[in-house]
C-alpha cells in the first residue's frame, strides 16, 4: 500500500476537462504546495485515468487473498480433527445448535471479505474496459468500490491481527501429529550430503518407504541393516534423522523455516513496519 501511495501522488490539476488550460499556471508550484510529488504528463490521460484506483483495489484484493489463506489455515487447524489452535472467545461465537461448538467466525468472515475485495476490483475494471479516452460519466462509479475496499480493509485487518495475537497454540497436539514419513526428505538429504546424487537418493528412500509399509512399521523402526542394504552410504547415525526439532533447525538458510532463519525474517518484517 505504501508503494501504491507513492504512485498516486501525481497532480492532475491544470488538465481541464481534457485539453489542459490556456492560463499560464505553474503546475509544479501547485503540486509542491498541495503535497504532490509530480504532475501528470498528459491532460487527456489525466482525466481518463483511473489506474490509481485500480492499483489500490488490486492491492486491497491481494491483501484480502493473503488474509483469506491465513484465515483458512486457522479454520483448518482449529478444527477438532487438528486441534492445533484455539481462537479467543472474543473472535469466536457459539453454535446456535450445538452447545459445545465454537465457531471461528472472525476467520470465516475474513475469508468472505476477500471475495468482496476481489469484486470491487473486477467491478471497476469492468466499468472502465469499454470507455473511450477522456472523462465519461461512467467514472462516477469508481467511488463505491474504492470506498468499500478501504472500509473493508479497515474493518478486516484489526480483526485478523487481534485473532492471531490472542490465539492459543496446542504444541502437544502438534507434536503428536508428527510422523516419520514427514522426514523422508531428510533421509534423501542425508545421502546427498554423502555424495549420492539426489535422483538416486530419492529412489533409495522410496524403496525404504515401501519396505516400512510392507512391514507395517515406521521409517525409524526399520532396523539399521535395512538401511545399509538399501545403500552403502547409510551409517548408524542415520536414525538420528528422526528427531523433528533437528530437522527444523537444519533449515537455516535465509528464507527457510528454521528458528534462526525465522527470527531473522521477523526482524526484517519489524523493520519494514517501522519504516
Amino acid at each position: 500500500l505504501a508503494d501504491c501511495l507513492r504512485r498516486t501522488r501525481v497532480l492532475p490539476l491544470g488538465s481541464g476537462a481534457l485539453a489542459g488550460t490556456p492560463l499560464k499556471i505553474d503546475r509544479h508550484a501547485l503540486a509542491a504546495e498541495l503535497g504532490f510529488a509530480e504532475i501528470t504528463a498528459n491532460s487527456l490521460d489525466a482525466v481518463s485515468d483511473r489506474d490509481f484506483v485500480a492499483e489500490f483495489l488490486f492491492c486491497a484484493a491481494l491483501i484480502g487473498v493473503h488474509l483469506s489463506r491465513l484465515a483458512e489455515d486457522v479454520i483448518i487447524y482449529s478444527s477438532s480433527e487438528y486441534g492445533f489452535v484455539t481462537l479467543d472467545d472474543a473472535f469466536s461465537t457459539g453454535s446456535s445448535l450445538m452447545p459445545q461448538k465454537k465457531n471461528p467466525d472472525s476467520m470465516e468472515l475474513t475469508r468472505g471479505k476477500s471475495g468482496r475485495l476481489i469484486g470491487d476490483l473486477v467491478g471497476l475494471l469492468t466499468m472502465l474496459k469499454g470507455l473511450p479516452s477522456t472523462y465519461n460519466k461512467d467514472m462516477q462509479e469508481d467511488k463505491q468500490p474504492l470506498f468499500d475496499a478501504a472500509d473493508t480493509l479497515e474493518l478486516t485487518l484489526p480483526v485478523v491481527a487481534g485473532a492471531i495475537a490472542t490465539a492459543r497454540f496446542n504444541t502437544g497436539r502438534m507434536r503428536a501429529a508428527i510422523d516419520d514419513a514427514m522426514l523422508a526428505t531428510d533421509l534423501a538429504d542425508y545421502l546427498v550430503e554423502r555424495g549420492v546424487a539426489f535422483r538416486e537418493s530419492h529412489k533409495v528412500v522410496g524403496l525404504l518407504v515401501r519396505e516400512a509399509e510392507a512391514r507395517s512399521v515406521t521409517l525409524s523402526q526399520l532396523p539399521f541393516e535395512g538401511y545399509r542394504s538399501a545403500h552403502a552410504a547409510f551409517d548408524e547415525d542415520v536414525l538420528d534423522i528422526f528427531e523433528p526439532l533437528k530437522s527444523v533447525a537444519a533449515r537455516s538458510v535465509p528464507g527457510a523455516t528454521g528458528p534462526d532463519s525465522v527470527a531473522a525474517q521477523l526482524e526484517l518484517a519489524r523493520e519494514s513496519v517501522a519504516r
